[in-house]
């Protein structure tokens, strides 16, 4: 049947030749053998293809070869061995046959467009960019080369003329809908993610089935920080079988980061039911739960966790903390008590058995259970910071610090032991030796932003140093931009340098981020008060009062300043 074809075509090209109108008497003739050799070189160009289509690429390559050594000249012949050589992965040879196709006829097209796909394919997108380029040069009509062009040009970051390539690719094709979603995709690298939004819409309008388009879109969204957009993109997606595990676990990921743990909790129970995930997925389902005041929830899921790996110390810990939150100490301390010493989770289960036994009020069997654990564990820092804080919050701010003065040579180069000495000196009343040890910590560490703030704060309070404080705020606020105590320093230390609308301004962002601090809201009530906002004043030390009944101070600011009020 095949060679009834071949020869049927070559009749038809020897037809077609016959065809043409003679030649003038003056032109010299074309000799039989010409015609000869040429119609034998197409019977072998189409055999050889019939071969490669048939997937038998040695056939076709002889067949290719048979024909060159009849016409030497033909950029064709080259360039098809060329094709065959780079899809049998012959890389060298293939390059070697496509250059010579170039050097036999420079304007013939398909070898630059082989080159380029060939350099592309070996990571030399500069190389295969210069053969693209020539290849759009001969011929502007035909669309592969450039998207190819502008894959490359993306590679090697020239995005500039990625986005014209592409550009011109979409004006010669308005239905290319590669062209419309590479653009979008060289937009997003370059950070430009509204023009990017609206090329990926572009792709969706044209194939509305276009899934990675629809989930490139929803990291955009998140990219611009419009996560309800982007999660409700990745929903669209959910019925797509082939993408359910990629956009369940960024769906999921984007809803615990949103603090959505509810709907979070909806699709991680999804993924389970779907088998994707499997431990990692019940993990966070127990976590979840956890975060929800679901407790006997979590229990449940760390317990099934635990019948199938009963030395999971991780989940057992978090286990003990779901009792223990659920104010079940008895459960708790058991739990914790199972993990074994020469677990990475020992020394944070130490440290809940401690808290357990002096919630129980057993405070001295505390104590002497963190120096049991620390007789065992002498490298642990985290087990004297531990001890440090049992005794300054039953007030021995003293015997705190004496622990850590002990066996300060043994963590020298760490910061959070020189921060909490740092701490404890404060609460002794000895503020000179407090910012001595924070900038230890700042040498240690310069980004520290607790110690930046803590020492900026000191000396707001003392009222010294204002301009020096408030750089030390200022960088921890670029390190901690939302952090509600530290706009609060911020804000303190405007009201000290009586820049009091700087002040409003940091302690209101303060304020709205955590509302239930009776120092935050006093500050921003002494503000509003040097401002002279009266009742915007009162409304805020009223507050305070509220969450701290404890302050006397409080109600005697609210009485001088209803008394000032009364004068007018």
């Amino acid at each position: 049947m095949h060679m009834r074809l071949i020869i049927l075509l070559s009749l038809l090209l020897l037809t077609a030749c016959a065809g043409v109108p003679p030649a003038p008497e003056n032109d010299p003739p074309v000799t039989p053998q010409y015609h000869d050799t040429h119609a034998r070189s197409l019977y072998l160009f189409s055999r050889a293809r019939i071969a490669s289509l048939e997937g038998d690429y040695p056939a076709a390559l002889n067949l290719l070869r048979e024909a060159i050594a009849l016409e030497p000249d033909s950029a064709r012949l080259h360039g098809e061995v060329a094709n065959i050589k780079l899809r049998i992965g012959q890389i060298p040879e293939s390059l070697e046959y496509i250059n010579k196709a170039i050097e036999l006829d420079p304007d013939y097209r398909p070898p630059y467009v082989l080159g380029g796909l060939l350099m592309s394919s070996a990571g030399k997108d500069w190389d295969a960019a210069d053969y693209l380029r020539k290849a759009i040069k001969i011929d502007p009509t035909k669309e592969d080369a450039y998207l190819h062009l502008a894959l490359s040009l993306t590679r090697l970051f020239e995005y500039e003329e990625a986005v014209s390539t592409l550009k011109a690719l979409v004006k010669l094709n308005p239905d290319s809908i590669l062209g419309y979603y590479y653009l979008g995709r060289t937009y997003s690298q370059m950070k430009l993610y509204r023009d990017a939004l609206g090329y990926y819409t572009k792709v969706l309008e044209l194939k509305p089935d276009f899934d990675q388009a629809v989930i490139d879109k929803a990291a955009t969204y998140e990219a611009l920080g419009d996560y309800p957009q982007a999660i409700d993109t990745y929903r669209s997606l959910l019925g797509q079988d082939e993408h359910r595990a990629a956009v369940l676990q960024r769906l999921t990921q984007l809803l615990l980061q949103q603090r959505r743990f509810a709907e979070a909790l909806e699709y991680l129970k999804l993924a389970a039911q779907s088998g994707l995930g499997g431990q990692e997925t019940t993990r966070k389902i127990g976590l979840v739960h956890l975060e929800l005041e679901q407790y006997d929830e979590a229990i449940a899921v760390f317990g099934d966790m635990l019948e199938k790996d009963p030395s999971a110390d991780n989940i057992r810990l978090y286990r003990g903390i779901a009792y223990e939150e659920k104010e079940d100490l008895e459960n708790a301390y058991s739990e914790f008590s199972k993990i074994s010493h020469s677990s990475p989770q020992y020394v944070e289960a130490v440290s809940h058995i401690a808290l357990i036994l002096k919630e129980q009020g057993k405070t001295e069997d505390a104590i002497a259970f963190l120096k049991e654990a620390i007789a065992a564990n002498r490298g642990s820092l985290e087990l004297y910071l531990n001890l440090s804080t049992l005794y300054e919050s039953i007030d021995r701010p003293q015997a705190g610090l004496d622990i850590l003065l002990e066996n300060e040579s043994s963590f020298q180069k760490e910061p959070r032991l020189h921060f909490r000495i740092g701490v404890l000196f404060d609460k002794l009343g000895k503020r000179t030796e407090s910012i001595s040890r924070m900038k230890q910590v700042l040498l240690l560490d310069p980004k520290d932003a607790q110690a930046l703030n803590y020492l900026g704060y000191s000396y707001a309070e003392m009222g010294i140093h204002l301009e020096e404080a408030l750089k030390y705020i200022k960088q921890a606020v670029a390190i901690r931009p939302r952090d509600a105590f530290i706009l609060d320093s911020l804000g303190w230390t405007y009201f000290k340098l009586k820049r009091y609308d700087d002040a409003v301004k940091a302690l209101e962002e303060a304020v709205s981020l955590v509302d239930d601090d009776s120092t935050i809201v006093e500050h921003l009530g002494d503000v509003y008060a040097a401002r002279r906002a009266v009742k915007k004043a009162l409304k805020q030390y009223q507050r305070a009062l509220e969450l701290a009944p404890e302050r006397k101070e409080l109600v005697e600011k609210i009485h001088k300043l209803k008394g000032e009020q009364s004068e007018k």
